[in-house]
């Protein structure tokens, strides 16, 4: 029987990126949005020989909010966890202990069949070598200041952070992160950043940018003032079910998978090649001291970095 170009995918997020061995037991947590997905890790993880058990939960309502009890719980038990659901689990303390027990988790929030494939068939080796080589950069670096033709400039501190490369290849205990994946990324320092955001490319949670982009007013590391429309209006409601502390500047990070498009699924499309993106909430995950169940990331197109004195992005081109 020929295998589906999904059924290929999810045996490349299986044995390539999570680097399955025999004996190794795999749990699948999904939810009815993403269950087409959930079934097709599943039914090839099993078809490859597997210990495996699919767990299908009730929807959550945000990125970042914790799955129930007996869900965590499971996700301690397991060698693998792949976690295809239509809310992020990344930012969670479910995921987070799962970790520490040594299982190598992998998030796919909203993903979708199109994305999936295209993200998955990259070429892992070559993401992996220039995500290490930003952490490196970034990892010997105090202050970032990012500018855009769209209007964007923010500066902020990243002395003493550590960034971390999400390469797609989680072999270790307790590795993990996105699949597909291509980024690198850290946390700034609380109540560093300073200046103005304008997100163009997306957000997450409502997609693609069309009318009209998204200006943040950010002081002392937070979102002070969102504004541009209908959408502003959006995000700040959500944001405002959090309190302050969701308006934290949580994460800034660079696309590196040559592969991924802008497709309106932010777990895609903050790994383009080309941007970066700025996320307000949690941070807890990536060495910051935020812990809140909120994490939302959007994308800017074409921008130019600056670290310390270095130019490493000018109008999206890395010259690194």
């Amino acid at each position: 029987m020929s295998l589906s170009k999904l059924d290929k995918a999810s045996r490349i997020a299986i044995l390539n990126c999570m680097g399955a061995k025999k004996n190794e037991k795999i749990l699948i947590i999904t939810d009815k949005i993403i269950r087409e997905i959930g079934y097709s890790l599943f039914n090839n993880s099993v078809a490859l020989g597997f210990n495996s058990l699919l767990v299908e939960m009730k929807p959550l309502s945000t990125n970042g909010e914790e799955p129930s009890v007996e869900v965590a719980k499971l996700m301690q038990e397991f060698d693998i966890v792949f976690c295809p659901t239509s809310k992020s689990l990344t930012h969670t303390n479910a995921r987070r202990e799962g970790a520490s027990k040594g299982a190598r988790i992998a998030t796919l929030p909203s993903i979708t069949k199109e994305v999936m494939i295209r993200g998955l068939n990259a070429d892992y080796k070559k993401i992996s070598r220039l995500s290490f080589k930003i952490k490196n950069i970034l990892d010997n670096s105090n202050y970032v200041k990012i500018t855009s033709h769209s209007g964007t400039n923010l500066s902020f501190s990243i002395k003493g952070r550590k960034a971390i490369a999400s390469s797609g290849l989680f072999l270790k205990k307790g590795e993990g992160g996105n699949l597909p994946t291509g980024e690198t990324f850290l946390a700034p320092v609380e109540g560093s950043a300073n200046g103005i955001l304008v997100i163009d490319g997306s957000i997450a949670g409502f997609g693609i940018i069309k009318n009209g982009n998204l200006k943040v007013k950010v002081r002392n590391g937070f979102a002070a003032k969102i504004y541009g429309g209908t959408l502003a209006t959006k995000v700040n409601a959500k944001l405002n079910k959090f309190g302050k502390n969701a308006r934290n500047i949580a994460e800034f990070g660079i696309g590196t998978n040559h592969k991924a498009k802008l497709s309106g699924v932010l777990l895609e499309d903050e790994k383009v090649l080309g941007t970066i993106h700025i996320a307000f909430g949690n941070n807890i995950i990536m060495g910051g001291s935020v812990n809140v169940p909120i994490h939302i990331d959007g994308v800017v197109k074409k921008p130019t970095v600056l670290l310390d004195d270095k130019l490493i992005m000018v109008d999206g081109k890395l010259l690194i």
